[in-house]
């Protein structure tokens, strides 16, 4: 009997779907999301609902994930409200088609750049930056000019519950709608034909997303994570102080670890490491105090079974004797202190997965270079990090380290700039976005060429005799001395 009402329930929430995705289409079959009006008037709808309900975002960060206000306003509130500003001011540009140039052998012709919206989408979205990583990829899917289906993340539900509010009451539902549930919700969109589907979230759940597009040809964007690591020059004479804090920043100042990019481990020489401990035990406990438990400035782990996930990686017998610093844990709150942990086996359960937690293992190498071939000997992470004013170093890690993004002397903050693209590479994800990036991923660039009925030569016609051949070729490499030695019969 259950499994028969469990297998009515499926049949409802796909009807739901498809129904959903059939009005959606119907509209965008209509013509009303291509308007420039229509898509600027709902990008300025998105600003307010960052504008005008900052209190109620900040309060739903607070339940699901322990969120400080300041990392909410400064990490999402901002962040996205930024990106719509962007929007804005750059749309027309965006939509402007790019001339290009034509070749000799269309001569006389121009050409050009058409961006075109895909249709309807799916952007399915993670708990960790629950509003800036629902809303943020829908204003690339608006401003191209499709219609959405916007999946949050059910291990956030206050934040859930929060957007179909806000984005049913702004938003033009004719077009944009907000889906709330789990896996069968989720399961029951997927199974739809889309038009692109934009997914954040883990490689696991990403190979299911990726499997699911393929059936129907459906392209993706997966921003998914990895094991972003930080390398820490010993020999450059930089500034402890400043490297340790940005370190923190970007570990647990962003989610307490639980963020994609977030530093998941360390490499520095043997000799070099207890001197970084020791700066990071000093930072941190100015930053959070003698019990970090009780901070209100670190994040909560997101959920019991996160929580457990992370209590296995510390209880491993590989790393259990290496924890040099924090290690205390409240299961009750779900709350885990910043945790070091030095001289970690490269072979260990810590180092076998992404962490996304407050746990950061330190690698020791003997020569700083080493440490290139330890991150290129795993997975492409989504982001990889240096400290140095070694100028060789700084270029050979640009040139040898395969990322999603570099950032050199810093953590994380090339998020912020939204000239450059957001995304991965390899096992850390597909497509990027981010400003203009974001348009790009959800436009498709139709090749537009313009020719009148002048100039139509014969030698594209038969009989092809061997002068057409020798002109034809010679047209062909674009060779002008080649095409005036076939008309003169000169091969």
């Amino acid at each position: 009997m259950a499994a028969q009402s469990d297998s009515h329930q499926s049949n409802t929430f796909a009807e739901a779907a498809s129904t959903l995705v059939n009005e959606l289409r119907a509209t965008f079959v209509s013509g009303e999301t291509r308007n420039y009006k229509w898509r600027v008037s709902q990008l300025k709808q998105l600003y307010k609902i960052a504008e005008n309900h900052e209190p109620e975002i900040i309060d739903a960060l607070l339940a699901d994930v322990g969120k400080p206000p300041l990392e909410t306003v400064a990490y999402e509130i901002a962040m996205l409200k930024n990106s719509c500003k962007t929007a804005i001011k750059e749309l027309k540009h965006w939509m402007t088609p790019e001339k290009v140039r034509t070749s000799l052998t269309t001569f006389p012709a121009s050409a050009e750049i058409v961006s075109e919206p895909l249709g309807v989408v799916l952007v399915i979205s993670a708990w960790n930056y629950p509003f800036l990583l629902s809303l943020d990829p829908v204003i690339g899917a608006i401003a191209a000019g499709n219609a959405v289906v916007l999946k949050p993340s059910e291990i956030a539900p206050a934040t859930s519950a929060l957007l179909a509010k806000l984005v049913g009451e702004y938003m033009d539902n004719s077009s944009i709608r907000v889906v709330e549930g789990a896996v069968d919700e989720t399961s029951a969109l997927l199974q739809q034909k889309w038009d692109k589907i934009f997914y954040t979230g883990n490689g696991r759940v990403g190979r299911i997303v990726m499997a699911a597009a393929a059936k129907h040809l459906t392209p993706v964007v997966l921003e998914l994570g990895g094991k972003s690591p930080v390398v820490v020059d010993s020999n450059s004479n930089i500034n402890l102080q400043v490297t340790t804090r940005r370190i923190i920043a970007g570990k647990w100042g962003c989610n307490n670890g639980q963020a994609c990019i977030s530093p998941d481990y360390i490499i520095t020489t043997k000799d070099y490491a207890p001197k970084l401990v020791d700066a990071l035990k000093t930072e941190l406990e100015s930053f959070y105090g003698k019990n970090p438990l009780e901070s209100k400035d670190l994040s909560r782990i997101v959920n019991s079974n996160h929580f457990a996930r992370l209590t296995k990686l510390l209880d491993d017998d590989k790393v259990s004797g290496k924890i040099v610093h924090g290690g205390e844990k409240d299961e009750t709150k779900l709350r885990i202190s910043p945790t070091i942990l030095l001289d970690v086996p490269r072979d260990s359960l810590i180092m076998s997965e992404e962490i996304f937690g407050p746990l950061l293992p330190i690698i020791t190498v003997d020569r700083i270079e080493e440490s290139f071939e330890v991150i290129n000997s795993g997975p492409k992470p989504l982001a990889a990090y240096i400290f140095t004013n070694n100028k060789n170093l700084k270029e050979q890690f640009v040139k040898t380290i395969s990322a999603g993004g570099l950032v050199i002397n810093d953590t994380t903050i090339h998020l912020a700039v939204h000239t450059l693209p957001f995304g991965g590479v390899g096992d850390s994800g597909v497509g990027a976005y981010h400003g203009k990036f974001s348009f790009d991923a959800f436009s498709h660039k139709k090749a537009v060429l313009y020719r009148s009925f002048f100039g139509d030569a014969s030698i594209r016609y038969p009989p092809y005799t061997k002068t057409k051949f020798r002109l034809m070729k010679a047209l062909m490499t674009g060779s002008i001395v080649g095409i005036i030695r076939a008309i003169f019969g000169k091969s």
